[in-house]
């Protein structure tokens, strides 16, 4: 870790380099060390590695989970000095991040965010990043053959957004469900699809917690339709124009030109909404 430091050091006041910098740090550095990283980093991470201690104790028993979250919370002291007191030295200034490995250990979905919405609560995180497994050959019998879907990858952050930004907790993306994701939509259409009876919603009404539970609606949208709102009523020609996707929106909305009916009731919404499965597509396909 010395070495690294040293390198940003470099950058930093030899080169007057001034752009993002992000360093991984080691579990119960020298405080010193984790100073001088963070004066000349944006951002510093430790990767927490597995959802679980269980998991990180057997498949890389030479982690320490606990010197891991000890670390982070050091971080967080440091972060949370230096934008509170005005005359504490730099540190961090882009916060902490950390990583989970996917699909190695037999979590499910709800475990993985589980895990990140205590990390966020805790050590105030400012992204957990999630990376699908890769088997490696002559690696441990324990660990699985194959990789996960990475669909799964990019599902796990949908999720992460919208406890992050959309005001979900865990407990509500996964009610109803065996503890994963869905592969074939992404969880707010699958969480509205659930929950029909919340929909649909007046949106020249609803509150903004309520609109960022619409799926179609994303948070600039929401801000954009509450700021039209008070000028004029909301119609499906402006909700067009701010490139709302519709076909995914209309079943769970009510505007002065649009009501869905039985359309939110429907007992095949959920295939009419669904996205076709990506195909590859084959380079030799019209070639004799």
């Amino acid at each position: 870790m010395e070495q690294i430091v040293e390198v940003a050091r470099q950058l930093r006041e030899d080169h007057g380099f001034r752009g993002y910098i992000h360093l991984k740090t080691i579990p119960d550095a020298d405080d010193e060390l984790l100073a001088t990283a963070g004066r000349y980093a944006d951002r510093l991470s430790i990767n927490i590695e597995m959802p679980s201690e269980e998991s990180v104790q057997r498949f890389a028993p030479e982690k320490d989970v606990r010197a891991i979250r000890r670390s982070m919370g050091r971080m967080r002291l440091k972060i949370d000095e230096a934008n509170e007191e005005k005359r504490a030295p730099r540190f961090a200034p882009a916060g902490q991040s950390t990583q989970m490995i996917v699909g190695a250990d037999a979590s499910n979905d709800a475990d993985i965010l589980s895990t990140s919405a205590n990390l966020y609560g805790s050590f105030g995180l400012k992204r957990v990043y999630y990376s699908a497994f890769s088997p490696i050959p002559d690696s441990s019998s324990a660990l699985p053959l194959a990789a996960p879907p990475l669909m799964r990858e990019h599902r796990l952050y949908q999720g992460d957004w919208l406890m992050r930004f959309y005001g979900f907790a865990v407990d509500e993306v996964f009610a109803g469900t065996n503890g994963m994701l869905p592969l074939d939509m992404d969880p707010k259409l699958a969480w509205a699809l659930r929950n029909r009876a919340l929909f649909p919603l007046d949106i020249n009404r609803a509150g903004r917690e309520e609109l960022l539970r619409v799926p179609g609606f994303g948070l600039k949208t929401v801000d954009r339709i509450i700021a039209a709102r008070r000028i004029h009523s909301v119609s499906t020609g402006d909700l067009k124009r701010l490139h709302v996707p519709l076909k995914t929106a209309l079943p769970f909305i009510v505007t002065p030109d649009h009501r869905p009916t039985r359309l939110t009731d429907r007992a095949d919404l959920k295939a009419l909404l669904q996205v076709p499965a990506p195909r590859q597509l084959s380079l030799f396909a019209n070639v004799l």
